[in-house]
């Protein structure tokens, strides 16, 4: 067995652990264990610290330091939580579920489905995203779109989570077809729309301030579909239960827009960065979401001059 393949089980196992233990611990204990656990990475993470903090200090840059650091260090123990109930919530059963949890505009949603042309789902690595699409699945499943797992240990036990309430994921092989076929079956589809995104699936869109390489795929998507473009997002209510957003779907563009790809896609980053300023300490400031934007290969979707003509198979 390769070094890689002891890795990969070392780290299955560790998770698997981790499972069971918050699987049976009492709520509140979960959650103090996740404070500690995110508490933990920012202490021997140093990396990701000090990029967490540099990027906190150039999006608000009228902050004190001394301010910005104690959101850096809230940003870390609300991703090792994140981790744990991701864990805890995907054991419990749907009613258990449903208790957790409490919707908010999901008559956006059904304005939606009402139309005929599905639903495209936004949101970002923000709040408790993982959760909403989990949660949102006992109502009526959907479709996530995702990345494969390094390790395909952990990408199974991913995809079991992700699953568990009757979603689907759709990943990059083939990703455009099936996303298209699932909006002309009136799905819903959720899309992360806050990574960097290289080659002429990107556009460069402001965010923070700072211009962000951007996925053109919702823009493209809703202009070639007419299925509505709504923004959600999933906040920690007290006690441990979560409040499920669902925003007003994004306004298109007009149709004589000079370039509706970039116009679209600078609403849908606009209606993120709005939440994120409300609430700094849910979003993933250490990840580099501000690089390079110049154009690279072609990936995964197409630009809006060739939404109507390709398809990737």
């Amino acid at each position: 067995m390769s070094t890689t393949e002891l890795r990969y089980r070392a780290e299955d196992a560790a998770v698997a652990a981790v499972a069971a233990l918050v699987r049976w611990l009492p709520k509140w204990i979960v959650l103090r264990i996740g404070d500690g656990l995110g508490l933990v990475f920012y202490a021997i993470d140093p990396k990701h610290r000090r990029l967490t903090e540099a990027n906190l200090v150039v999006a608000f840059p009228h902050r004190e330091r001394r301010e910005l650091r104690r959101v850096a260090r809230q940003v870390f123990t609300h991703f090792g939580r994140l981790l744990v109930e991701i864990l805890r919530f995907s054991g419990l059963s749907p009613d258990e579920m449903r208790a957790e949890v409490e919707f908010e505009g999901v008559e956006h949603a059904a304005r939606a489905y009402a139309a005929g042309k599905g639903a495209i789902f936004i949101t970002g690595h923000f709040g408790f995203w993982e959760i909403h699409a989990i949660a949102y699945g006992l109502e009526r499943p959907i479709c996530v779109v995702a990345r494969a797992l390094d390790n395909p240990l952990l990408h199974a036990r991913l995809e079991r989570v992700r699953t568990c309430t009757g979603n689907s994921i759709i990943y990059r092989q083939g990703g455009l077809r099936k996303i298209v076929r699932a909006l002309a079956s009136n799905q819903g589809v959720a899309i992360l729309i806050d990574q960097h995104v290289q080659g002429t699936d990107g556009v460069a869109v402001d965010f923070f301030g700072r211009p962000a390489a951007t996925t053109t795929a919702v823009a493209a998507l809703a202009l070639r579909t007419g299925a509505s473009v709504i923004p959600v997002f999933a906040l920690p209510l007290p006690g441990g239960r979560y409040r499920l957003i669902c925003e007003h779907p994004v306004e298109p563009p007009p149709g004589d827009a000079p370039d509706a790809i970039l116009d679209f896609t600078q609403r849908c980053t606009d209606v993120l960065e709005m939440y994120v300023r409300r609430y700094p300490h849910l979003w993933l400031w250490m990840h580099r979401r501000w690089r390079d934007v110049a154009p690279a290969a072609p990936g995964m979707f197409p630009r809006a001059d060739r939404a109507g003509d390709e398809d990737e198979s």
